[in-house]
């Protein structure tokens, strides 16, 4: 057998026994999925920001009114200037 070869074989055989393991624990995965999908983005509060100001004619003032915008925790970002501040935005 040559290298590449076991070098191929070693990962496929890897491979499949990553996606086993996913097979068999599905309940770790979708807790892991959840708790990305929780997480809002800078520029998740950004469109909420557009969608709060294409209803109600004014710039959002807090992100406290950007809650029925939004799905997920936004309490690590602010508004400053119209703008959406906090992790991930740029300045």
């Amino acid at each position: 057998m040559r290298l590449i070869e076991l070098a191929m074989t070693s990962a496929i055989t890897v491979s499949i026994a990553g996606v086993s393991y996913v097979a068999v624990n599905p309940a770790k995965l979708e807790a892991r999925a959840q708790v990305v999908a929780d997480q809002a983005t800078c520029r998740t509060v950004e469109t909420a920001i557009v969608g709060y100001l294409m209803n109600n004619d004014v710039l959002p003032t807090s992100v406290r009114q950007l809650e029925d915008y939004v799905r997920g925790d936004i309490s690590r970002y602010r508004i400053v200037d119209g703008k959406a501040a906090g992790p991930g935005c740029t300045a």
